[in-house]
């Protein structure tokens, strides 16, 4: 197992956008903890991403809430917002923090490979790809899907792409033995994503195993392969002519 640390890749301006992205999630996550965890349950389900709400065009939170006599807190209309709403949600510390670790590491490179603004178009649109896949994969569930591990995997496709041998410190888990090591993107990477693969056919035809929505991981990541190359296929060859 391993969990990446640093990368050694330097860029060349202030990655602006990335910065905000994670401002954003910790702000959304300081909120969701103010609601506490009557009011928060109600805050996840109502603005989370729910497959069967996206199939369907339902709110099932809104009338289940307004039903019961409960606090009426329906998610946006149109319910496709919560495609958006949802990136910006996480389920503890832990899942926020390891987030924040990635989009912190590999975030930076894409940005300065794409420039703010479509950095932020790249970004928002693997995470409508994660969405996608995970709907489809299990249009029937219930269970809200948060978090922005979808938009990030699409980023970590992209530095695969543009910065496959750039060199990541990594903390490598061998049993009970720990270690730092210096590791090329690609083997980190490449790993994760077979993980990701792996468990996602293992979950097919049931719920996502320990709430982790493996296809949504893979979806982001398959759309972060032909979106960096859409949207900079040109420099990303001349990187490697030059490199």
């Amino acid at each position: 197992m391993f969990l990446p640390l640093k990368d050694i890749n330097p860029t060349r301006r202030r990655p602006i956008a990335t910065y905000s992205l994670i401002a954003a999630n910790i702000a959304v996550f300081i909120y969701q903890l103010s609601l506490g965890n009557r009011l928060g349950s109600i805050f996840v389900a109502a603005y989370g991403a729910t497959p069967y709400e996206i199939a369907h065009m339902t709110d099932l939170v809104g009338q289940a809430t307004q039903g019961a006599g409960m606090i009426h807190y329906p998610g946006p209309h149109p319910i496709f917002l919560t495609l958006f709403t949802s990136m910006f949600m996480h389920g503890g510390v832990a899942h926020l923090a390891g987030n924040m670790l990635f989009l912190w590491i590999f975030g930076n490179n894409v940005e300065d490979l794409l420039g703010p603004f479509k950095f932020l178009i790249f970004y928002l649109a693997s995470g409508l790809a994660a969405h996608a896949l995970h709907i489809a994969s299990n249009p029937a569930s219930t269970i809200p899907t948060i978090g922005a591990s979808g938009a990030i995997s699409g980023l970590l496709a992209a530095y695969l792409v543009a910065f496959p041998r750039a060199r990541v410190l990594t903390l490598v888990f061998l049993g009970f033995f720990i270690r730092m090591a210096v590791l090329p993107a690609f083997v980190i990477i490449i790993y994760w994503f077979v993980i990701q693969f792996i468990f996602g056919l293992a979950s097919l035809g049931g719920t996502a195993e320990g709430g982790v929505a493996w296809f949504a991981h893979v979806g982001g990541f398959l759309a972060g392969i032909a979106l960096i190359y859409a949207m900079a296929g040109r420099t990303i060859y001349r990187m490697r002519r030059e490199g």
